[in-house]
């Protein structure tokens, strides 16, 4: 029975200065790596996930035509191979056992959707390792850390999320996303770091 960290599209779009900057992005990067740097140990797994859309066309209509309407529709963001795509510079991957990508082509919001390098799911990971128990960080809290840690727990996965490694586009759907969880059956804590 092992236990994993999710970390949630810690990427240059998504923190300050991004496409999609979030407020407290470069924070949440910083404090990610201290996390890992004193319980990397303590995790069978550590996925982490970034946004890898498609250079050519819309994505599914994810990226706006127009004005976006930021609930289904967005700037364009992370798109393949661009520094935007990349993870936060003050994100230390070395401890990363697993990097997937998603959104390649479709909307996509939760780490689930996505594929490892090698071509496999998450959930495919989470069987072949016995994983019964998650922590999740990331951004963004009202978006993509929701998603993800919503299809953990459909996965029979019990969820922590750690709500100091988190950073959300809004006060009010941030905490919305944290009711909502809870409510869903996940762990509200803190990392301690």
């Amino acid at each position: 029975m092992g236990k994993a960290l999710f970390i949630v599209d810690v990427q240059n779009d998504f923190t300050e200065g991004g496409a999609l900057g979030v407020p407290g992005g470069d924070a949440v990067a910083a404090a990610i790596s201290r996390h890992l740097a004193d319980h990397a140990g303590e995790y069978a797994l550590i996925v982490a996930s970034r946004d890898w859309h498609a250079p050519d066309g819309d994505n599914g209509g994810h990226f706006a035509a127009g004005e976006p309407d930021f609930v289904d529709t967005w700037p364009v963001h992370c798109v393949a191979g661009t520094p935007g795509a990349e993870y936060d510079p003050a994100l230390v991957t070395e401890a990363v056992t697993h990097h997937v990508k998603k959104g390649q082509g479709a909307p996509a919001y939760s780490l689930f959707e996505g594929t490892t390098d090698d071509g496999g799911t998450v959930a495919e990971l989470l069987t072949a390792h016995g994983i019964v128990e998650a922590d999740v960080a990331g951004i963004a809290t009202d978006y993509c850390v929701r998603a993800s840690a919503l299809d953990a727990i459909e996965h029979g996965v019990r969820v922590r999320v750690l709500t100091d490694l988190i950073a959300g586009v809004a006060p009010a759907s941030s905490d919305a996303a944290l009711a909502e969880l809870a409510h869903a059956g996940a762990e509200l804590a803190t990392s301690g770091v």
